[in-house]
């Protein structure tokens, strides 16, 4: 299949990613550690380097790159981000929670190592990540270190993704209305993304007024995420997916496919996509890139 300019450009970030993910994964100790067991090390690095699009560390260094911000800074800021995002998916897996037994095209690490790793690697990434902003080669001032941390908690926490997963297991009994369906999915995947953009402001160090506009450009490809999922949960098959599909209908999960259809659906993914790229035309063809992303987002396949 041929790829595209931009998914050419996706694939060489995120294995540039991948390399500085796995070098932050290493076996040798920062200042202040005593050890890096390596049991767990070994969990976390199958968790984390497994492949997958790097979507939202793409999106923390192009935000920064549309806005001049340091791109070492916004590498490691979009590693960052990454090892939460991984954790997120190493719990949401855990047979607590969604039951999941493959990820990407290999066994869960649940299921490749077992329950208490899987629970071990998770937090240790969750905490991981905000030493990775604080540290001394991320070179930011302090401020702004105090603003991503503070920004990626609660992008992360109980009013963000982990209050989302919260409210998705709550879906399974008791379906939301549209509304509620909006609402936990902006929190449980729309919140990192939405932070995701609004990061590369802070690296920048750019006005209130780009920083909203990032944060809303998050926001509305955030919510085309979530919705080209379902729409994938019901389409695409699990080879492609690289694991399991149609799990909300079997759950009776409320989603914005179930309640409209698809073809409400695909046509509400193309206006999204539009809307928010349409936020970044005052920036002209500096923004060309990330108006590429939310079209990319809008129309993926797996």
């Amino acid at each position: 299949m041929t790829t595209t300019a931009f998914e050419q450009h996706l694939t060489r970030s995120a294995k540039a990613t991948e390399a500085l993910l796995s070098a932050l994964l290493g076996d040798t100790c920062r200042p202040g550690e005593i050890a890096r067991p390596a049991p767990l090390l070994a969990a976390m690095r199958y968790g984390v380097l497994n492949g997958g699009k790097r979507l939202r560390p793409f999106l923390v260094q192009e935000s920064a790159a549309l806005l001049g911000g340091d791109p070492q800074a916004a590498a490691r800021v979009g590693a960052a981000l990454e090892c939460i995002h991984c954790y997120s998916l190493i719990h949401d897996d855990l047979p607590a929670m969604d039951d999941d037994d493959m990820r990407r095209g290999q066994p869960t690490l649940h299921k490749a190592f077992d329950e208490a790793a899987a629970i071990l690697a998770g937090d240790s990434l969750l905490t991981y990540a905000f030493d990775i902003i604080a540290a001394p080669e991320t070179r930011l001032a302090d401020a702004q270190k105090t603003e991503l941390v503070l920004a990626l908690a609660r992008a992360a926490g109980m009013g963000g993704m982990t209050g989302g997963q919260a409210l998705d297991l709550a879906a399974e009994t008791s379906v939301p209305d549209e509304a509620g369906i909006l609402k936990l999915q902006s929190m449980k995947t729309g919140a990192l993304l939405r932070f995701a953009c609004e990061a590369g402001a802070i690296i920048a160090g750019s006005s209130v007024e780009d920083r909203q506009r990032l944060r809303t450009f998050g926001q509305k490809i955030g919510l085309a995420f979530q919705l080209a999922d379902d729409l994938l949960d019901v389409k695409a098959d699990a080879e492609t997916m690289g694991k399991a599909t149609g799990k909300d209908a079997a759950r009776g999960k409320g989603t914005l496919v179930a309640l409209h259809g698809m073809a409400w659906a695909e046509a509400r993914l193309t206006a999204l996509a539009g809307e928010a790229a349409g936020l970044l035309d005052s920036f002209g063809t500096r923004a060309a890139t990330l108006q590429q992303a939310a079209h990319f987002i809008a129309n993926r396949r797996n």
